[in-house]
């Protein structure tokens, strides 16, 4: 007797091919596991901002005291405030890793998966910015007011794109009102663009860590890779939790502690840790508009690392004096995010000057290191 065939929602085999069936290398190693703990990230971000949002009062007068009245009165608040801030830090944390992880292996050469990423990269940091001005806390407040003013140093559109952005002449509460419907909105655009990267990473393939093609030697996601994903699950949930129960405020400025105060000014403004390095960056320039091309050109210069690859290999790891380079600069970078928290006194201001001339020094020097080590 003929049987028809059995049909398949649609649905469960965009799942299926992503997530079950999907031809990975059988070479990959736990550093691939960021990519999902990244979207993990999301969904707990999400997740719990949502939470936060039926108790948070965008108004400059209510701010600070409905997220003082989330921590303190509404059931469990302090724990989900808690998991959404230090879930920013773990964010933050995946996010440099796998950057980090996709340099040394040469995963940038798939020019769209990387070009895409990027751009997360970017929304990324925006979305972090416009979470931390929202407590309007004095850093809140001040960091808000120090980083939009940084636009007033382009030229002609500048001073008229600040008063756009705070919808006025001055930080105030319409300029909350504003940043947080984008901090609420564009965590969904997020959310698309990660499709669309994950698309492209399909259409591609995974690289490996050398660096080879690897075509015919694939093995099914699942079940070889899923149980090292929910492994690293484990470990991400573990030290959130532990963070957010132990330390919740580790990472947080004494500052934005107290209520946003227009006519005192914090005696050392900072931003979050993840934004250190650019901060360090944008402070080690004199001059304000070359600061400001400085700091967009530390984030611009990733797009441009697809084409400034002139080995015959992918991956660092078969060039030595490349793998010494990379390592200096994940040093430059973490002595930057230092710099960053320092003040603005010497000798920080010449290390940050040096700081800075190395991390584009990677970027500038990388392709002629790669070509000399072929040839040898």
């Amino acid at each position: 007797m003929f049987m028809p065939e059995r049909k398949v929602h649609p649905v469960f085999k965009i799942v299926n091919n992503v997530m079950v069936d999907l031809p990975s290398p059988s070479s990959i190693s736990l550093w691939w596991n960021m990519g999902s703990l990244l979207g993990l990230c999301l969904v707990v971000q999400i997740l719990t901002g949502v939470f936060l949002s039926f108790h948070y009062s965008a108004h400059s007068d209510f701010s600070f005291d409905s997220v003082t009245h989330i921590s303190q009165n509404v059931a469990l608040g302090w724990f989900f405030r808690s998991i959404h801030v230090n879930g920013g830090t773990l964010f933050f944390v995946c996010m440099y890793i796998h950057m980090g992880r996709s340099l040394f292996y040469g995963s940038y050469l798939n020019t769209m998966t990387w070009s895409v990423g990027v751009l997360l990269f970017i929304l990324t940091m925006a979305t972090a910015f416009l979470g931390y001005v929202l407590p309007w806390g004095q850093m809140s407040f001040w960091g808000a007011t120090v980083i939009t003013s940084l636009f007033s140093a382009i030229p002609y559109v500048g001073a008229s794109l600040v008063e756009w952005l705070w919808g006025g002449y001055a930080l105030t509460g319409v300029t909350l009102t504003r940043f947080y419907s984008l901090h609420f909105l564009l965590p969904f655009v997020i959310i698309a663009f990660t499709m669309v990267h994950i698309m492209f990473l399909h259409q591609s393939g995974s690289s490996n860590p050398l660096g080879v093609l690897s075509n015919s030697d694939k093995i099914p996601f699942h079940p070889y890779y899923s149980s090292k994903d929910i492994m690293g699950f484990a470990f991400a949930f573990f030290f959130l939790f532990y963070v957010s129960l132990y330390w919740p405020v580790f990472l947080c400025e004494a500052d934005n502690f107290y209520y946003a105060n227009p006519l005192v000014t914090p005696s050392h403004i900072q931003p979050e840790w993840y934004f250190l390095y650019v901060y360090a960056i944008l402070r080690s320039i004199p001059n304000k508009l070359g600061g400001v091309v400085a700091l967009a050109s530390s984030i611009l210069v990733l797009f441009l690392l697809p084409f400034l690859h002139f080995g015959k290999y992918k991956s660092h790891s078969l060039y030595p004096l490349s793998q010494v380079m990379f390592w200096g600069f994940v040093s430059t970078f973490m002595l930057l995010t230092w710099i960053g928290a320092r003040p603005v006194e010497d000798p920080y201001i010449l290390i940050g000057q040096i700081l800075t001339f190395l991390y584009f020094a990677y970027f500038l020097f990388l392709p002629f290191l790669q070509v000399i080590e072929d040839r040898t």
